[in-house]
Order: C-alpha cells, then sequence, then structure tokens
C-alpha cells in the first residue's frame, strides 16, 4: 500500500534534497568568500562573486545598490513579497583558525592604514546561505507564490549599509517587502536555531569626543589648562549614568573605549581623545543616555577652564532591534516543523548591534508608510564533538567556554551549520509564500 506524505512532510523533503544538491557549490562560494575578505563599502570582489551566483539562479539581479549592494528578485505571481537580507563585509583582524582556506588579505582602512582582513563575524556564511536559499526557492518555485527578495547588504560591521541601500531607494525602486528576515550565527550547537520575540539586540552609538586644552610645559601647569585632567574626570563622572539616571530594570552600558593624549611625560597637550560606546535595548532612553554624556562632557570642560567647547562627532550608531512577536511565532513554528523543536532553543537577549531593524522601521529607516515586521534569529556554529566537551548546563553557559564573533579564532562555516543556516531561510520564506 502506498505512504501518502503530508504536504508538510514533502516539502520538508524537497527542501532538504535541493539543500543537498547544490551544497558543493554553496560551500566552494563560502570558501571563496572566506578568503578573499572585504571591509565595508569594499566589496567590491564579494559583492560580483555574489551577484554572479543569484543571476546563474535565474534571479533578477541589481548591482551597486546603496555602494555595493545587491538586489535580487524571483517573481512568481501573485502573492506578499519577503525579503531574506545577508551581510557581507569583513572585519581588520589578522586570522588565526589556521584553515586552508583562511584570509591572507589585507587593505586599506578609511584612515589609510594597512590591516589585515578576516570574515571573523560570519558575514561570508549569511550570504551564501542566502544563495544557498535561493537555489532551492528556484528549484521549488510550484510551492509558492509572490516575490522573493534577496538583499546582499554592505558595512553592516560600521551600521551603514542598511541606511545606504533604503536611502538608494530599495524599497521604491525594486519592491517593498511584508516581512523582512534574516539570521546571525553564534557559537551554540551546529544544527539547532534560536529565537527570541522583542528586545533582541541593543541600539548602538560609537561617539568622538575632543576635550581642547591649552599645552606647556609640565614644570608649569598653572600657565595651561590640562586636557588629561577633564578627560579624566569626565571617565569617572560618566560611570554615574548607569548608576544614577537609568531606572535600574533598564539595560545600558556606557564604556569608554579609547582616551588619547600627550606624547611624553613633560608635555601638558592641546586635547585628549574619547571614544565612547552607549549600548541599550530602548532606542528613547538610549538618546537620554547620549544627551547626559554630552551634558557630562560640556560641564567637566567648564569646570575645568577649557579655552573651547568640546566637540562630537557620532562615528557610528544603529537602533535597538526588536523581533516583532506574531512573525517570531509564525517563523518559529515553521522552523519546529522543519527541524523538530528539540534543534530549537531559546535565544538570550544580546548587548550586540545590528543594522538590520532599519530594513523594518520606516522612521528610522527613512522610508514612508507604517513599519515592516522583521524577524532576526540565530543558528548554532558549534561542532557537536567541542559542544559536548565544552562545560555548562545551558546554551548561555556553554557559549560563556566558545569563542565569539570578532574573535581571530571563530569560525562559524562548518558544512551543518551551512546546511541548517540555508534550511532556515528557505523554510521561513516559505512560511509566508507558500
Amino acid at each position: 500500500m502506498m505512504t501518502i506524505l503530508s504536504p508538510t512532510r514533502d516539502l520538508k523533503g524537497a527542501v532538504r534534497a535541493q539543500v543537498e544538491a547544490g551544497f558543493d557549490e554553496v560551500q566552494a562560494l563560502y570558501r571563496q568568500l572566506h578568503r578573499y575578505p572585504e571591509l565595508p563599502f569594499q566589496e567590491h570582489k564579494t559583492s560580483a562573486r555574489l551577484a554572479e551566483a543569484l543571476e546563474s539562479l535565474g534571479f533578477e539581479v541589481t548591482r551597486g545598490v546603496g555602494g555595493t549592494g545587491v538586489v535580487a528578485l524571483l517573481r512568481n505571481g501573485e502573492g506578499p513579497t519577503v525579503m531574506l537580507r545577508g551581510d557581507m563585509d569583513a572585519l581588520p583582524i589578522e586570522e588565526r583558525t589556521g584553515l586552508e582556506f583562511a584570509s591572507r588579505e589585507s587593505a586599506e582602512n578609511a584612515q589609510g592604514e594597512r590591516v589585515p582582513l578576516m570574515h571573523a563575524c560570519g558575514h561570508d556564511l549569511h550570504s551564501s546561505c542566502v544563495v544557498g536559499a535561493a537555489g532551492v526557492m528556484a528549484a521549488l518555485r510550484e510551492h509558492w507564490n509572490g516575490t522573493l527578495m534577496l538583499i546582499c547588504q554592505p558595512a553592516e560591521e560600521i551600521f551603514g549599509g542598511a541606511r545606504a541601500m533604503l536611502d538608494d531607494g530599495l524599497y521604491e525602486r525594486f519592491a517593498r517587502p511584508d516581512v523582512v528576515l534574516g539570521q546571525h550565527n553564534m557559537p551554540a550547537l551546529a544544527g539547532t536555531v534560536g529565537h527570541i520575540a522583542g528586545r533582541a539586540m541593543a541600539a548602538c552609538t560609537n561617539l568622538a569626543v575632543t576635550i581642547h586644552g591649552a599645552g606647556g610645559h609640565g614644570s608649569m601647569p598653572a600657565q595651561t589648562v590640562d586636557p588629561v585632567v577633564i578627560a579624566a574626570h569626565v571617565v569617572t563622572r560618566l560611570q554615574t549614568i548607569v548608576a544614577r539616571e537609568v531606572p535600574p530594570e533598564e539595560t545600558v552600558v556606557v564604556t569608554v573605549g579609547k582616551l588619547q593624549a600627550g606624547t611624553q611625560a613633560n608635555i601638558i597637550p592641546h586635547s585628549a581623545e574619547l571614544e565612547i560606546n552607549v549600548r541599550s535595548f530602548d532606542d528613547t532612553l538610549h538618546r537620554q543616555v547620549v544627551a547626559a554624556i554630552e551634558r557630562i562632557v560640556r560641564a567637566e570642560c567648564e569646570a575645568g577652564r577649557s579655552p573651547r567647547a568640546p566637540e562630537f562627532r557620532v562615528l557610528n550608531e544603529t537602533i535597538a532591534l526588536h523581533n516583532d512577536p506574531v512573525a517570531v511565532d509564525h517563523v518559529r513554528r515553521a522552523h519546529a516543523e522543519h527541524f523538530e523543536s528539540e534543534r530549537l532553543y531559546e535565544m538570550p537577549r544580546l548587548n550586540g548591534s545590528e543594522d538590520f531593524p532599519f530594513f523594518g522601521n520606516a522612521e528610522a529607516g527613512g522610508f514612508g508608510g507604517e513599519d515592516i515586521p522583521y524577524v532576526y534569529w540565530f543558528i548554532g556554529a558549534t561542532p557537536e564533538s567541542r559542544w559536548e566537551e565544552t562545560p555548562g548546563a545551558s546554551v548561555t553557559d556553554k557559549m560563556r567556554h566558545l569563542e565569539m564573533p570578532h574573535s581571530p579564532y571563530y569560525f562559524p562555516g562548518n558544512p551543518e551549520t551551512l546546511r541548517t543556516g540555508i534550511e532556515a531561510l528557505a523554510t521561513a520564506a516559505l512560511a509566508y509564500l507558500g
């Protein structure tokens, strides 16, 4: 007697069959991208490789959106528009993974310095998964209706690429999605998928501050205005923002990551430079904290007799990532059907930041109309053997003992993670288009 499979189970098998059919090519693409990383807004070769791969699958591909971004469309009749986003830029880190296809590249950064390059955050994995999902969706188009919109985004690491693509008319020139879907790798168990509704990732501002003094000889401090002393008071006083101005139930981080002044012991310098990092999960509170930083800096400069007002420059910033709860539930159920529930985990809230939420926030993203629901989930990247030997009872406990993104030893691109990332994107897209 012939067994008749349910449409869901039929589609699950079809997705996995298509992932396997194209896996060798996607893995080869991934290793090529990993071997030749490029800095934010310099992803010329990376975007060309991705565009060619998507064109070969029958997508309408446009290059150069927002600088080096790639947009690919597959129109398949009437239905919703679903956007899948992957990022593609690398970091100024010297790779120490020892991989056969490890990066040996270097490039000039925005300051004209020669720096080593590495995909230490897995953006090569993310964009390869987008190409893999594109192949699955192109092969299974009889199972879905609507428009699939794929984004290969530049410059996530400096929070610049999403706004650059939106400012270049992303939704006006191509399509306005009904939902935006994306993912990131984490050092959880490879083959697992983590979800979190609501507050998921922090808003972030990186602020540069210049404090002006009046330099001179170290033996005659009374004839100078010492910016180092002012800067020291600023650093100390900034710690009171979280302790005394932020409600205790909120999570806010204020970090002075750079304090630079002077050249030698007996010279009082003319200025001091600070770079301050702020993270929070509430955009309104975030703006209040940044304003508090500026207030404190101005007050300390006044107290220290600074001859000129301090200067402030936002290096980069992004808003908090708040996953739409209804959309998260829809995607989680689709992933549970495909992967089985035991391969899903509750992702803890992260203090890390992303520019992904600009694609859904109408005001911050600079596009008209209502906000667009979005879901950002996480795929595990630690092989099973390493995971089992890592101490800890929970996902969070174990991750504390593992290399994290931005480590020169971090490598998320094992085959299990690559397969899972492709399947997760395709399954989530089919949950809306199927």
